[in-house]
C-alpha cells in the first residue's frame, strides 16, 4: 500500500506538471526516504564509529534478512530465507520472536553476542525496523550485516560487499536512510536477471521455480557458511583489537563463486 501510495503521489505530480520520467524515479526515492525518516519520529541514536570506542568483545552484532512480510518464499525475500536457516544451523529456529515495537521479528543469541532480524514492514521501509533493533540492542552500523537479493548475479553466487552505494536496492538504501551512513557490510545473494519480457518488479516478487529451488537448497548452505565464517572473522578482530582499524575498506569486495549456476 505504501509503495502504491508513493507512486500515486510521483504519478500524479508528473503528469500535473508533465516531467520526464527520471523525475518521477527522483521523486518517488525522494518520497521513499521522507517516509523512512518521518516513520522514526526522531533521529535514532545509533553509535557511530567516531564515537569512543566499545570494548570490541562486548559489542553486539546484528544480521539481518530483508525482505517483504508475507512474502518469504519470493526471490526478493531470499535474505530472509538464509537467515531463517542461520538460526537453524545456530540451533535457535524455534526462538523467534514477534517485536511489535522494533516492528520485526527477532532473535538473540546471548552467549554469541547475535541479535538477527526479519523486518515486518515493506521493502522499501526494511531500514526502519533496521534502525529501531539497532537502537534497542545498541549495534554499531558497522557491526550490522545486511543479506538481500542481488539482481546483477546469478542464482548459485553470493557475495560480501563492504559498505558503498545501494547498487539501486531499496532495501539497503532504506537502511543507509535510517542509518545515515553506508558502511553495513552485506551478503548478496544472486538471484539473476528475468529472461524475455518479464519485468524485473514481477521476476523479483516471483517465487523460485522448481529447478531453481534444487540450487537454492545449496545457495541457503552456502550463505551461512559464508555468514559463520564472516561472523567470525569480525570477532577474531575484536579480540586483537578493541579500537576500529584506520584502515579503509569500504570498498573492498569479497565473492564466493563455487555454486552452480542456474541453466
Amino acid at each position: 500500500m505504501l509503495k502504491r501510495l508513493l507512486v500515486g503521489i510521483s504519478t500524479c505530480l508528473c503528469c500535473t506538471f508533465r516531467l520526464p520520467r527520471r523525475y518521477f524515479l527522483t521523486m518517488r526515492r525522494f518520497l521513499t526516504r521522507m517516509v523512512n525518516r518521518l516513520w522514526l519520529c526522531e533521529p535514532v541514536a545509533v553509535a557511530m564509529s567516531s564515537e569512543k570506542p566499545v570494548r570490541a568483545q562486548g559489542r553486539r552484532r546484528m544480521v539481518v534478512g530483508l525482505g517483504n512480510p508475507g512474502m518469504e518464499g519470493t526471490r526478493h525475500s531470499v535474505g530472509m530465507a538464509v537467515v531463517g536457516a542461520l538460526a537453524v544451523r545456530l540451533g535457535l529456529g524455534e526462538r523467534w520472536r514477534r517485536d511489535r515495537q522494533l516492528n520485526g521479528e527477532v532473535l538473540v543469541a546471548e552467549p554469541q553476542r547475535l541479535v538477527l532480524l526479519r523486518p515486518c514492514v515493506l521493502m522499501n521501509v526494511n531500514g526502519i525496523a533496521v534502525a529501531k533493533a539497532a537502537n534497542k540492542y545498541g549495534v554499531r552500523p558497522e557491526d550490522i550485516l545486511l543479506v538481500h537479493d542481488e539482481l546483477d548475479k546469478p542464482l548459485g553466487k553470493v557475495a560480501i560487499k563492504h559498505g558503498g552505494s545501494a547498487r539501486g536496492h531499496n532495501g539497503v538504501r532504506s537502511c543507509m536512510d535510517c542509518l545515515w551512513t553506508d558502511v553495513m557490510p552485506r551478503l548478496r545473494v544472486g538471484i539473476g536477471r528475468p529472461t524475455g519480457k518479464t519485468s524485473v518488479e514481477r521476476h523479483v516478487l516471483g517465487c523460485f521455480g522448481a529447478e531453481e529451488t534444487k540450487v537454492l537448497d545449496l545457495v541457503l548452505v552456502q550463505s551461512v557458511n559464508v555468514l559463520m565464517a564472516q561472523l567470525g572473522e569480525q570477532k577474531e578482530e575484536g579480540r586483537r583489537s578493541s579500537s576500529p582499524s584506520p584502515e579503509d575498506e569500504h570498498a573492498k569486495v569479497a565473492s564466493v563463486d563455487h555454486l552452480p549456476t542456474r541453466t
